[in-house]
């Protein structure tokens, strides 16, 4: 399934395209409703990048025990 999002919302928003995304991904994520790892997949990054823009912008990281399991198996 594709999202389009039209001209008129990325341009009132003042983000570029991949801004505008980016930020769509990093309220999934600070709303617990995409994990660390998924934001970092769907935004083409390594997981310390994007590790380091949450810090920069003092968002809790939600990282349960299960998680933490499923990464060691990864």
């Amino acid at each position: 399934m594709s999202l389009v999002i039209s001209d008129d919302l990325v341009k009132a928003s003042g983000f570029s395209e991949n801004e505008l995304f980016g930020e769509i991904v990093l309220m999934l994520f600070q709303q617990d409703k995409i994990s660390l790892g998924k934001a970092s997949e769907l935004l083409g990054w390594h997981r310390m990048q994007f590790q380091k823009l949450i810090s920069e912008r003092g968002i809790c990281v939600h990282y349960e025990i299960d998680e933490f399991q499923q990464d060691l198996k990864t």
